[in-house]
Protein backbone atom coordinates (compact mmCIF):
# COMPACT_ATOMS: atom_id res chain seq x y z
CA UNK A 1 0.00 0.00 0.00
CA UNK A 2 2.86 2.41 0.80
CA UNK A 3 4.43 1.91 -2.63
CA UNK A 4 1.02 2.42 -4.21
CA UNK A 5 0.55 5.71 -2.34
CA UNK A 6 4.02 6.92 -3.31
CA UNK A 7 3.37 6.15 -6.97
CA UNK A 8 0.03 7.93 -6.78
CA UNK A 9 1.62 11.01 -5.19
CA UNK A 10 4.34 11.17 -7.84
CA UNK A 11 1.74 10.79 -10.58
CA UNK A 12 -0.38 13.52 -9.01
CA UNK A 13 2.59 15.91 -8.84
CA UNK A 14 3.54 15.25 -12.48
CA UNK A 15 -0.07 15.67 -13.61
CA UNK A 16 -0.45 18.90 -11.64
CA UNK A 17 2.71 20.34 -13.21
CA UNK A 18 1.55 19.50 -16.73
CA UNK A 19 -1.98 20.86 -16.24
CA UNK A 20 -0.88 24.07 -14.54
CA UNK A 21 1.70 24.66 -17.28
CA UNK A 22 -0.99 24.28 -19.96
CA UNK A 23 -3.24 26.75 -18.14
CA UNK A 24 -0.30 29.14 -17.65
CA UNK A 25 0.49 28.99 -21.37
CA UNK A 26 -3.12 29.61 -22.38
CA UNK A 27 -3.61 32.53 -19.99
CA UNK A 28 -0.30 34.11 -21.07
CA UNK A 29 -0.97 34.14 -24.78
CA UNK A 30 0.04 37.45 -26.48
CA UNK A 31 -3.56 38.74 -26.90
CA UNK A 32 -4.23 38.22 -23.18
CA UNK A 33 -1.02 39.97 -22.19
CA UNK A 34 -1.82 42.88 -24.52
CA UNK A 35 -5.27 43.19 -22.96
CA UNK A 36 -3.68 43.07 -19.49
CA UNK A 37 -1.25 45.86 -20.39
CA UNK A 38 -4.03 48.10 -21.68
CA UNK A 39 -6.28 47.43 -18.69
CA UNK A 40 -3.49 48.14 -16.20
CA UNK A 41 -1.95 51.00 -18.16
CA UNK A 42 -3.91 52.88 -20.78
CA UNK A 43 -6.54 51.59 -23.17
CA UNK A 44 -5.07 53.77 -25.94
CA UNK A 45 -1.56 52.36 -25.66
CA UNK A 46 0.40 51.96 -28.87
CA UNK A 47 2.08 48.69 -29.73
CA UNK A 48 5.45 50.09 -28.64
CA UNK A 49 4.02 51.20 -25.30
CA UNK A 50 2.45 47.78 -24.77
CA UNK A 51 5.79 46.10 -25.48
CA UNK A 52 7.54 48.46 -23.05
CA UNK A 53 4.96 47.78 -20.30
CA UNK A 54 5.25 44.02 -20.73
CA UNK A 55 9.05 44.27 -20.58
CA UNK A 56 8.94 46.40 -17.40
CA UNK A 57 6.61 43.93 -15.68
CA UNK A 58 8.47 40.73 -16.55
CA UNK A 59 6.07 39.45 -19.23
CA UNK A 60 8.64 39.60 -22.03
CA UNK A 61 10.71 36.72 -20.64
CA UNK A 62 10.59 33.17 -22.04
CA UNK A 63 7.50 31.19 -21.11
CA UNK A 64 9.34 28.53 -19.08
CA UNK A 65 11.16 31.21 -17.08
CA UNK A 66 7.89 32.96 -16.22
CA UNK A 67 6.25 29.65 -15.31
CA UNK A 68 9.18 28.86 -13.00
CA UNK A 69 8.80 32.29 -11.35
CA UNK A 70 5.07 31.79 -10.86
CA UNK A 71 5.64 28.29 -9.47
CA UNK A 72 8.42 29.52 -7.18
CA UNK A 73 11.33 27.42 -8.48
CA UNK A 74 13.03 30.28 -10.37
CA UNK A 75 14.12 33.69 -9.01
CA UNK A 76 11.63 36.49 -9.56
CA UNK A 77 12.30 39.05 -12.29
CA UNK A 78 13.77 42.46 -11.49
CA UNK A 79 13.78 45.70 -13.47
CA UNK A 80 15.86 48.80 -12.77
CA UNK A 81 14.92 52.09 -14.40
CA UNK A 82 15.79 55.64 -13.36
CA UNK A 83 17.52 54.36 -10.23
CA UNK A 84 14.41 52.50 -9.02
CA UNK A 85 14.45 48.73 -8.76
CA UNK A 86 11.17 46.83 -9.10
CA UNK A 87 10.43 43.15 -9.42
CA UNK A 88 8.09 40.26 -8.78
CA UNK A 89 9.38 39.65 -5.26
CA UNK A 90 10.14 43.28 -4.37
CA UNK A 91 7.44 44.99 -2.36
CA UNK A 92 6.85 48.66 -3.08
CA UNK A 93 8.89 50.96 -0.87
CA UNK A 94 11.40 48.27 0.20
CA UNK A 95 14.98 47.53 -0.78
CA UNK A 96 15.75 44.52 -3.04
CA UNK A 97 17.97 42.91 -0.41
CA UNK A 98 15.09 42.96 2.09
CA UNK A 99 12.94 40.70 -0.12
CA UNK A 100 13.22 36.99 -0.96
CA UNK A 101 14.61 35.84 -4.30
CA UNK A 102 11.85 33.26 -4.83
CA UNK A 103 8.17 34.12 -4.50
CA UNK A 104 5.69 31.79 -6.17
CA UNK A 105 2.93 29.33 -5.46
CA UNK A 106 5.25 27.06 -3.50
CA UNK A 107 6.17 29.97 -1.22
CA UNK A 108 2.53 30.96 -0.72
CA UNK A 109 2.55 33.96 -3.06
CA UNK A 110 -0.20 33.54 -5.65
CA UNK A 111 -0.03 37.02 -7.12
CA UNK A 112 -2.31 40.05 -7.02
CA UNK A 113 -5.77 40.16 -8.54
CA UNK A 114 -6.17 42.95 -11.07
CA UNK A 115 -9.98 42.93 -10.66
CA UNK A 116 -10.43 42.72 -6.89
CA UNK A 117 -7.13 44.51 -6.04
CA UNK A 118 -6.32 41.97 -3.35
CA UNK A 119 -3.98 38.97 -2.95
CA UNK A 120 -5.19 35.97 -4.94
CA UNK A 121 -4.64 33.61 -1.99
CA UNK A 122 -6.99 35.64 0.23
CA UNK A 123 -9.67 35.84 -2.45
CA UNK A 124 -9.59 32.11 -3.17
CA UNK A 125 -9.58 31.19 0.53
CA UNK A 126 -12.69 33.31 1.15
CA UNK A 127 -14.58 32.23 -1.97
CA UNK A 128 -13.62 28.59 -1.64
CA UNK A 129 -14.95 28.59 1.90
CA UNK A 130 -18.35 29.76 0.64
CA UNK A 131 -18.35 27.11 -2.09
CA UNK A 132 -17.30 24.49 0.47
CA UNK A 133 -20.44 25.23 2.47
CA UNK A 134 -22.56 24.92 -0.68
CA UNK A 135 -20.92 21.63 -1.68
CA UNK A 136 -21.33 20.23 1.84
CA UNK A 137 -25.08 20.73 1.83
CA UNK A 138 -25.29 19.44 -1.73
CA UNK A 139 -23.60 16.19 -0.67
CA UNK A 140 -25.83 15.94 2.41
CA UNK A 141 -28.92 16.13 0.21
CA UNK A 142 -27.64 14.32 -2.87
CA UNK A 143 -25.83 11.22 -1.57
CA UNK A 144 -28.45 9.76 0.84
CA UNK A 145 -31.29 10.53 -1.59
CA UNK A 146 -29.47 8.99 -4.56
CA UNK A 147 -28.48 5.87 -2.63
CA UNK A 148 -32.03 5.39 -1.36
CA UNK A 149 -33.48 5.77 -4.86
CA UNK A 150 -30.90 3.38 -6.34
CA UNK A 151 -31.40 0.76 -3.66
CA UNK A 152 -35.19 0.86 -3.92
CA UNK A 153 -35.01 0.61 -7.71
CA UNK A 154 -32.46 -2.22 -7.70
CA UNK A 155 -34.14 -4.34 -5.04
CA UNK A 156 -36.85 -5.40 -7.46
CA UNK A 157 -35.51 -4.96 -10.96
CA UNK A 158 -38.18 -4.49 -13.61
CA UNK A 159 -40.96 -3.58 -11.16
CA UNK A 160 -43.16 -0.51 -11.53
CA UNK A 161 -41.22 1.24 -8.75
CA UNK A 162 -37.98 0.52 -10.59
CA UNK A 163 -39.30 2.00 -13.84
CA UNK A 164 -40.61 5.15 -12.13
CA UNK A 165 -37.42 5.81 -10.16
CA UNK A 166 -35.18 5.03 -13.14
CA UNK A 167 -37.12 7.44 -15.35
CA UNK A 168 -36.86 10.17 -12.72
CA UNK A 169 -33.12 9.56 -12.36
CA UNK A 170 -32.50 9.77 -16.10
CA UNK A 171 -34.56 12.95 -16.33
CA UNK A 172 -32.62 14.77 -13.60
CA UNK A 173 -29.25 13.72 -15.03
CA UNK A 174 -30.24 14.77 -18.56
CA UNK A 175 -31.32 18.24 -17.40
CA UNK A 176 -28.42 20.74 -17.16
CA UNK A 177 -28.13 22.96 -14.09
CA UNK A 178 -28.87 26.15 -16.02
CA UNK A 179 -32.19 24.62 -17.14
CA UNK A 180 -33.28 23.08 -13.84
CA UNK A 181 -32.15 26.20 -11.95
CA UNK A 182 -34.29 28.50 -14.11
CA UNK A 183 -37.26 26.14 -13.78
CA UNK A 184 -36.94 26.03 -9.99
CA UNK A 185 -36.66 29.82 -9.81
CA UNK A 186 -39.76 30.29 -11.97
CA UNK A 187 -41.79 27.72 -10.01
CA UNK A 188 -40.76 28.41 -6.43
CA UNK A 189 -39.61 32.03 -6.26
CA UNK A 190 -41.39 34.10 -8.92
CA UNK A 191 -44.85 35.59 -9.15
CA UNK A 192 -45.49 33.74 -12.44
CA UNK A 193 -46.63 30.61 -10.61
CA UNK A 194 -47.28 32.19 -7.25
CA UNK A 195 -45.23 29.78 -5.11
CA UNK A 196 -42.91 32.31 -3.46
CA UNK A 197 -41.50 29.77 -1.04
CA UNK A 198 -37.81 30.47 -1.64
CA UNK A 199 -35.61 33.32 -2.78
CA UNK A 200 -34.43 33.31 -6.38
CA UNK A 201 -31.01 34.62 -5.35
CA UNK A 202 -28.48 33.35 -2.83
CA UNK A 203 -26.65 36.66 -2.32
CA UNK A 204 -27.98 37.03 1.23
CA UNK A 205 -26.72 33.52 2.04
CA UNK A 206 -23.17 34.87 2.16
CA UNK A 207 -24.10 36.80 5.31
CA UNK A 208 -26.38 34.20 6.83
CA UNK A 209 -27.58 30.88 5.41
CA UNK A 210 -31.27 30.12 5.76
CA UNK A 211 -33.48 27.46 4.23
CA UNK A 212 -35.24 30.14 2.22
CA UNK A 213 -32.18 31.65 0.51
CA UNK A 214 -30.03 28.52 0.13
CA UNK A 215 -32.30 25.60 -0.76
CA UNK A 216 -32.75 26.31 -4.48
CA UNK A 217 -29.02 26.42 -5.41
CA UNK A 218 -28.41 23.30 -3.32
CA UNK A 219 -31.32 21.48 -4.96
CA UNK A 220 -30.23 22.57 -8.46
CA UNK A 221 -26.78 21.01 -8.12
CA UNK A 222 -28.01 17.97 -6.20
CA UNK A 223 -30.61 17.03 -8.80
CA UNK A 224 -28.03 16.81 -11.57
CA UNK A 225 -25.67 14.47 -9.70
CA UNK A 226 -28.39 12.55 -7.90
CA UNK A 227 -29.62 10.74 -10.97
CA UNK A 228 -26.16 9.49 -11.95
CA UNK A 229 -25.40 8.09 -8.49
CA UNK A 230 -28.87 6.54 -8.32
CA UNK A 231 -28.42 4.81 -11.68
CA UNK A 232 -25.03 3.40 -10.67
CA UNK A 233 -26.42 2.22 -7.34
CA UNK A 234 -29.40 0.64 -9.03
CA UNK A 235 -27.18 -1.26 -11.49
CA UNK A 236 -24.91 -2.47 -8.68
CA UNK A 237 -27.85 -3.47 -6.49
CA UNK A 238 -29.52 -5.36 -9.33
CA UNK A 239 -26.32 -7.32 -9.96
CA UNK A 240 -25.86 -8.18 -6.30
CA UNK A 241 -29.48 -9.31 -5.87
CA UNK A 242 -28.94 -12.01 -8.52
CA UNK A 243 -25.78 -13.37 -6.87
CA UNK A 244 -25.66 -16.94 -5.62
CA UNK A 245 -25.14 -16.06 -1.96
CA UNK A 246 -28.30 -13.93 -1.99
CA UNK A 247 -30.30 -16.87 -3.33
CA UNK A 248 -28.77 -19.11 -0.67
CA UNK A 249 -29.73 -16.67 2.08
CA UNK A 250 -33.29 -16.56 0.78
CA UNK A 251 -33.49 -20.37 0.60
CA UNK A 252 -32.37 -20.56 4.24
CA UNK A 253 -35.48 -18.63 5.20
CA UNK A 254 -34.03 -15.14 5.73
CA UNK A 255 -36.53 -12.36 5.16
CA UNK A 256 -36.18 -10.13 2.12
CA UNK A 257 -35.39 -7.05 4.20
CA UNK A 258 -32.74 -8.90 6.21
CA UNK A 259 -31.09 -10.16 3.02
CA UNK A 260 -30.97 -6.67 1.57
CA UNK A 261 -29.61 -4.97 4.69
CA UNK A 262 -27.15 -7.60 5.93
CA UNK A 263 -25.95 -9.24 2.71
CA UNK A 264 -26.62 -7.15 -0.39
CA UNK A 265 -26.22 -3.57 0.76
CA UNK A 266 -22.51 -3.50 1.56
CA UNK A 267 -21.42 -5.13 -1.70
CA UNK A 268 -23.84 -2.99 -3.69
CA UNK A 269 -22.34 0.24 -2.33
CA UNK A 270 -18.76 -0.48 -3.43
CA UNK A 271 -19.20 0.74 -7.01
CA UNK A 272 -21.22 3.88 -6.12
CA UNK A 273 -18.45 4.92 -3.72
CA UNK A 274 -16.17 5.72 -6.66
CA UNK A 275 -18.94 7.68 -8.37
CA UNK A 276 -19.63 9.65 -5.17
CA UNK A 277 -15.98 10.63 -4.83
CA UNK A 278 -15.90 11.76 -8.45
CA UNK A 279 -18.79 14.11 -7.73
CA UNK A 280 -16.42 16.57 -6.04
CA UNK A 281 -14.58 17.64 -9.22
CA UNK A 282 -17.86 17.55 -11.14
CA UNK A 283 -19.41 19.81 -8.52
CA UNK A 284 -16.79 22.44 -9.33
CA UNK A 285 -18.24 22.61 -12.85
CA UNK A 286 -21.76 22.80 -11.46
CA UNK A 287 -21.04 25.64 -9.04
CA UNK A 288 -19.71 27.80 -11.90
CA UNK A 289 -23.18 27.79 -13.45
CA UNK A 290 -25.27 27.74 -10.29
CA UNK A 291 -23.32 30.39 -8.40
CA UNK A 292 -23.55 32.71 -11.38
CA UNK A 293 -27.25 31.98 -11.80
CA UNK A 294 -28.07 32.57 -8.12
CA UNK A 295 -25.43 35.30 -7.64
CA UNK A 296 -23.68 33.37 -4.87
CA UNK A 297 -20.15 34.77 -4.84
CA UNK A 298 -18.17 31.62 -4.27
CA UNK A 299 -15.42 29.86 -6.19
CA UNK A 300 -17.45 29.41 -9.40
CA UNK A 301 -18.57 33.04 -9.45
CA UNK A 302 -14.96 34.14 -8.87
CA UNK A 303 -13.76 31.98 -11.77
CA UNK A 304 -16.31 33.58 -14.10
CA UNK A 305 -15.27 37.07 -12.98
CA UNK A 306 -11.58 36.26 -13.48
CA UNK A 307 -12.16 34.84 -16.97
CA UNK A 308 -14.43 37.69 -18.03
CA UNK A 309 -12.01 40.37 -16.84
CA UNK A 310 -8.76 38.71 -17.97
CA UNK A 311 -7.48 38.45 -14.40
CA UNK A 312 -4.54 36.16 -15.19
CA UNK A 313 -3.24 35.65 -11.66
CA UNK A 314 -6.68 34.83 -10.28
CA UNK A 315 -7.34 32.42 -13.16
CA UNK A 316 -4.09 30.63 -12.41
CA UNK A 317 -4.98 30.40 -8.73
CA UNK A 318 -8.39 28.93 -9.55
CA UNK A 319 -6.75 26.40 -11.86
CA UNK A 320 -4.43 25.25 -9.07
CA UNK A 321 -7.41 24.68 -6.77
CA UNK A 322 -9.36 22.80 -9.44
CA UNK A 323 -6.40 20.56 -10.30
CA UNK A 324 -5.72 19.74 -6.64
CA UNK A 325 -9.38 18.91 -5.95
CA UNK A 326 -9.60 16.58 -8.94
CA UNK A 327 -6.34 14.75 -8.20
CA UNK A 328 -6.92 14.39 -4.45
CA UNK A 329 -10.48 13.09 -4.83
CA UNK A 330 -9.40 10.58 -7.47
CA UNK A 331 -6.61 9.32 -5.20
CA UNK A 332 -9.05 9.02 -2.29
CA UNK A 333 -11.43 7.14 -4.56
CA UNK A 334 -8.75 4.61 -5.55
CA UNK A 335 -7.62 4.04 -1.96
CA UNK A 336 -11.18 3.80 -0.65
CA UNK A 337 -12.14 1.31 -3.35
CA UNK A 338 -9.25 -0.94 -2.34
CA UNK A 339 -10.25 -0.76 1.33
CA UNK A 340 -13.91 -1.45 0.65
CA UNK A 341 -13.43 -4.31 -1.80
CA UNK A 342 -11.38 -7.14 -0.25
CA UNK A 343 -11.07 -8.84 -3.65
CA UNK A 344 -8.76 -6.04 -4.87
CA UNK A 345 -5.13 -6.21 -3.85
CA UNK A 346 -2.45 -3.60 -4.50
CA UNK A 347 0.58 -5.22 -6.10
Amino acid sequence: MLNFLLRRILTMVATALVLTFVVFWLTNLPPNLEKLAKSEGNARMTDAEVTSWLDRNGHAQPLLKRYGEWLGVAPGWTDERDGVTSGRCIARGTLPEDNPAFCGVLQGYWGQSTVFKAPVSEIIATRLGLTGILMFWVMVLMVPSALLIGILAGMREGSRLDRVLSTASITTTATPEYVSGVILIVVFSSSMVGLKWFKGTATSAMDGITFENFFLPVLTIALYGMGYIARMTRASMSEVMTAQYIRTARLKGASFGRVVVRHALRNALIAPFTVIMLQFPWLLNGVVIVETLFNFKGFGWTLVQAAGNNDIQLLLGCSVVAVVVVLVTQAMSDVGYVLLNPRIRVS
